[in-house]
């Protein structure tokens, strides 16, 4: 029903100083005489002519008000509406009386014994003086009936009650026991047999893609779930004055015009806990990966607020990604929110991956979230974590490119909840959503199928705040409200470099810096590609180990010096020595931040690869050696010094006894294979 037909109705009912019986009776006249009726609504009959049929109907004698009032009709040319104003009109004084209509599904013709007692139960139930009853014939129902009153179900028949007792026992444990299995039956139809499982329901307007706009549902609240007649839930996200907007999280098979939708009275949530390790889920965290069923026995809403500022800690504790140009120049701690953007296929989900495999150890739990990603990609990703053993520590969280839009704008918000549950009991969580460019797009073309108006490059107003409340929630807590930290790895792409766009911006301005992966330095072979100029942490040293911290000093101005001299010197040949030095370093620097996939570097490696090269030790290394040789002087002090090593990782400090011995083995290394360079 319209909004414009309820104020047509309202008007018509202000109008009749009380008598709206006779007022319904002369419009049930009128529309009963076909001849008169089919006249008035035929577009060939001018509004004069509609006027005067009107004035000069018998059955409208001493009905002033309706004859205005069809009048007005008349010229507005909404005769064709009269039958819904009329039932409107007709609701409205029932109302006004304290009555209430209902609608009574039955298996079979009830008696009127049998009416008369459901009147005098829908009077107590909703305080009202007369029940007027319309009666619907649904063998299906096996027995009983279904009451629906005022926007609430009461649903005391027998299909109802057996499609209870299996969605009990279908979600009940799983138990092989007779007996136990026996009582669990018992007690489901006992429980089930003098309630009356009163809802509140409403009925779908229009379904299609994903989207379902339902009447009804009066007291609904935005973020609640809501269940199909078919078992799929749905989220409301659109609240309207006459009309709710509900996600489809499933299937919309055997859904139409009239289904009915039930409230759950809950939040839309997930299942949570240490059963989920290991696992691959979907966006409501239902087990994908063929491992069978996933136990936990807790759930948490998938939108809750952020931690607030008395609840945080700041962030000082590294998260090591084992990426030896992102831990020097752009270090992240346990709880920041660090961004990594670039265009396709640059290494975005290789750095988030090498991050995952560097917390091998370091009681972490890891979640990856893909957004739109292929399938193959996601198989592809879960076998590389298995093979290094990082699955013992990682869950899954996915939703594809073939996933509805509903699928994946809840799943980044699923796994922030997964990542909360760890984090609230004193863990730490490290949480790759990959990627939101791919969720902004899923939230625009909910927003759109549901008519919401369109802004920048058609994303609605609230898309800021999309991504400013899933990301707000990654922190590190105070230990009087649990001691754990998130860290957030939100994943971006852009359009030819283009970080000026509307997502790249918002998300940029969200989090505590970022690393911009250039297209240029991937394809010139540095990888992971990394622009030191535009990548930034805004957390900085604070969330470094020391003895990183003290040899990289000088490597970010070592390097943004080289990019500024190649560029000048590009096509010159005359050059001074010293910009030759300063050229000569700045390639052996690069030529070091060259990493392969999935071998990240532990801390010692790392301090031990840094110092030697911004101190100049390895500058007599040719270029094209260095990479190498680096890798083959830390596995060489692994093995002959491995106290020295296992100090560095412990303390995270490079003392002054260590650093001459680091010096003292290098000299005697390249003496060794010195030989093979000038060969």
């Amino acid at each position: 029903m319209s909004e414009a037909t309820e104020r047509y109705a309202a008007a018509l009912f202000g109008t009749v100083n009380g008598d709206a019986q006779a007022v319904r009776e002369a419009a049930d006249t009128l529309m009963a005489d076909s001849k008169l009726w089919n006249t008035l609504q035929s577009p060939a009959v001018t509004a004069a002519e509609k006027k005067e049929l009107i004035a000069g109907a018998a059955c409208l004698d001493g009905r002033d008000e309706l004859k205005a009032f069809l009048t007005l009709l008349a010229e507005e040319d909404h005769l064709t509406a009269l039958p819904q104003i009329m039932a409107e009109f007709s609701r409205l004084a029932l109302a006004a009386q304290g009555g209430v209509n209902c609608l009574v599904t039955c298996a079979r013709e009830p008696d009127e014994a049998t009416r008369e007692a459901i009147r005098k139960a829908v009077c107590k139930l909703r305080g009202a003086t007369n029940a007027v009853l319309q009666i619907k014939i649904d063998p299906s129902l096996l027995g009983g009936f279904v009451l629906d009153v005022d926007g609430v179900t009461y649903d005391r028949s027998v299909k109802g009650r057996l499609n209870r007792l299996a969605k009990g026992i279908q979600d009940g444990p799983a138990d092989t026991d007779l007996d136990k299995l026996a009582d669990q039956m018992k007690q489901s139809l006992q429980g089930n047999s003098g309630d009356t499982m009163a809802a509140e329901t409403g009925r779908i307007i229009e379904i299609g893609d994903g989207i379902a706009n339902v009447t009804g549902l009066r007291r609904a609240v935005y973020g609640e779930l809501v269940e199909f007649e078919n078992g799929t839930p749905g989220i409301i996200l659109d609240l309207r004055r006459k009309r709710t907007g509900v996600v489809l999280l499933g299937s919309q098979e055997g859904l139409a015009e009239g289904s009915v939708v039930r409230r759950t009275g809950r939040p839309a949530d997930v299942p949570v806990g240490d059963g989920l390790i290991g696992r691959t889920v979907d966006a409501l965290a239902r087990p994908i990966d063929g491992l069978g069923p996933i136990e936990c026995t807790e759930t948490r809403p998938i939108e809750h607020e952020a931690p607030g500022v008395v609840s945080r800690e700041p962030v000082t504790q590294p998260m090591q990604t084992g990426i030896l140009a992102i831990d020097a120049m752009v270090p992240i701690g346990r709880g920041q929110r660090e961004l990594i953007i670039g265009d396709r296929q640059t290494g975005k989900t290789s750095i988030a991956i090498d991050a995952i495999l560097n917390q091998k150890g370091q009681n972490m739990i890891c979640i990856y979230v893909g957004i739109g990603q292929k399938a193959s990609t996601i198989a592809r990703l879960r076998e590389t974590l298995k093979k290094h053993g990082a699955m013992d520590y990682s869950i899954i969280v996915s939703a594809t490119a073939g996933e509805s839009a509903p699928m994946q704008y809840v799943a980044p918000y699923a796994g922030a909840a997964i990542g909360e549950y760890f984090m609230s009991k004193g863990r730490d969580v490290l949480i790759v959503y990959d990627d939101l460019s791919k969720h902004a797009v899923a939230y625009r073309t909910l927003s759109l199928l549901l008519r919401r108006s369109p802004g920048r490059e058609a994303y609605p107003g609230d898309v800021f705040y999309l991504h400013s409340r899933l990301l707000e929630r990654a922190c590190r807590l105070t230990k009087e409200y649990g001691g754990g930290s998130m860290t957030a790895l939100p994943i971006v792409e852009t359009q030819a470099g283009d970080v000026s766009a509307y997502i790249p911006t918002n998300v940029i301005s969200i989090t505590d810096g970022q690393i911009y992966l250039e297209s240029n330095l991937f394809f010139a072979g540095q990888r992971p590609a990394v622009n030191v100029g535009l990548s930034v942490s805004r957390v900085g040293g604070s969330a470094q180990t020391r003895a990183i911290k003290k040899t990289a000093g000088t490597l970010r101005i070592d390097l943004a010096r080289y990019r500024e001299l190649e560029v000048f010197t590009q096509f010159s040949s005359d050059l001074d020595a010293e910009t030759r030095q300063a050229l000569d370093h700045g390639k052996r620097m690069m030529a070091l931040l060259r990493q392969p996939l999935c071998e990240p570097l532990s801390v010692s490696h790392q301090a031990v690869i840094l110092y030697i090269a911004t101190t100049g030790l390895i500058d007599d290394v040719p270029p094209e050696k260095i990479n190498a040789f680096a890798k083959a002087f830390a596995d060489l002090l692994d093995r002959e010094q491995p106290a020295l090593m296992q100090e560095i990782d412990d303390t995270g400090s490079l003392s002054g006894a260590a650093t001459e011995q680091i010096r003292t083995t290098l000299e005697s290394y390249k003496e060794q294979v010195s030989a093979t360079w000038k060969a």
